[in-house]
């Protein structure tokens, strides 16, 4: 087995940061063990983006396109992305830790009979084999690990890693796929795409997030959050119990059953601090809370805390980041 594959997920021909994050930690692994990069690209009216894959990073980009690869749909990709994996059998194949990308790895596991291992927060080469770090129990320990059984499949966690610089000088080799599909014999398709909100910023890429919990004290109370959120270009959180009642949809739940978000900030606003919340912001950098309970669990462990009322402190902020020509919008 040689070289390392990564799978560079897109949406509409765009791709995620976290995919150009798994082809720089790819980059590095495949310099320590003297192998090539290979990005494979499944969708339709997609290959214009096997340059700019070459430029972040890629030897070579395998280009698979046909009409039923154009909406992802686990059955299709694994199809295809499956059998070119047996057949090239690389040391590893890395994807962003997405709904898609981990719907994707655990079919690859099934299919190549290997482990898929998620959350990938660290990865290097040790004895010539990879080795990645994982958080487990609910981020309370790290696990080292190693895939006895290749090809390694490694779903990376939103910006635990860094994003390639583009290089526009690099050259590679650009791959087309012939794809050979029967669109009766999948189970699935896709209706229709209902757009998210525009200018949102989705929360595994934010570099800041602004989360709410029980203290916003229903739906409208998330409208000073949201107002925070855009003058600082960033992304708006949840708790599962605000979720849970139905204050906000499930795609803002930030934690165990939620989403684990990896920001430089996290500005966390009537937030008592709950164990299952906590456990989905292992990878913040900052935090700050704002309660008026001064005995609330998230004041362990914050950086700062504002004991005060939320209602007061938010708008305050947003409007002195206006006053001072800060707000991004």
């Amino acid at each position: 087995m040689s070289g390392i594959w990564v799978w560079l997920e897109q949406f509409q021909g765009q791709v995620p940061s976290v995919s150009w994050e798994a082809l720089g930690v790819a980059r590095r692994l495949a310099e320590a063990m003297a192998g090539p990069v290979t990005a494979v690209l499944l969708g339709h009216g997609v290959a214009a983006r096997a340059e700019e894959a070459i430029a972040m990073g890629a030897d070579m980009v395998r280009v698979a396109e046909h009409p039923d690869l154009a909406d992802f749909r686990l059955e299709p990709y694994l199809a295809v992305l499956a059998p070119m994996v047996a057949e090239a059998q690389p040391q590893a194949v890395l994807l962003g830790g997405t709904a898609r990308g981990r719907e994707l790895v655990g079919g690859l596991a099934a299919e190549l009979g290997t482990a898929a291992l998620m959350d990938v927060i660290e990865v290097s080469v040790e004895d010539g084999r990879i080795m990645a770090v994982r958080p487990i129990y609910e981020g309370k320990l790290f696990a080292r690990v190693t895939v006895e059984r290749g090809p390694a499949l490694l779903a990376i966690r939103g910006r635990a890693f860094p994003k390639p610089e583009p290089d526009p000088s690099r050259r590679g080799e650009v791959i087309a796929v012939p794809v050979d599909l029967e669109a009766s014999g999948f189970p699935t398709e896709v209706l229709e795409w209902i757009p998210e909100a525009a200018g949102e910023i989705p929360l595994n890429e934010a570099r800041i997030v602004v989360g709410g919990g029980r203290g916003v004290g229903g739906p409208e109370g998330f409208e000073p959050l949201r107002e925070l959120a855009r003058a600082l270009g960033a992304a708006l959180g949840a708790t599962r119990a605000v979720v849970d009642a139905g204050w906000i949809p499930y795609k803002y739940q930030v934690g165990q059953t939620g989403k684990t978000i990896s920001p430089d900030l996290y500005i966390a606003c009537g937030i008592s601090g709950a164990i299952q919340h906590l456990s989905g912001l292992r990878g913040v950098k900052v935090i700050v809370a704002i309660n008026k309970d001064p005995e609330a669990p998230i004041f362990k462990v914050a950086r700062y805390g504002v004991v005060d009322d939320l209602f007061k402190i938010v708008p305050a902020l947003t409007a002195e980041l206006r006053r001072r020509g800060l707000a991004k919008v």
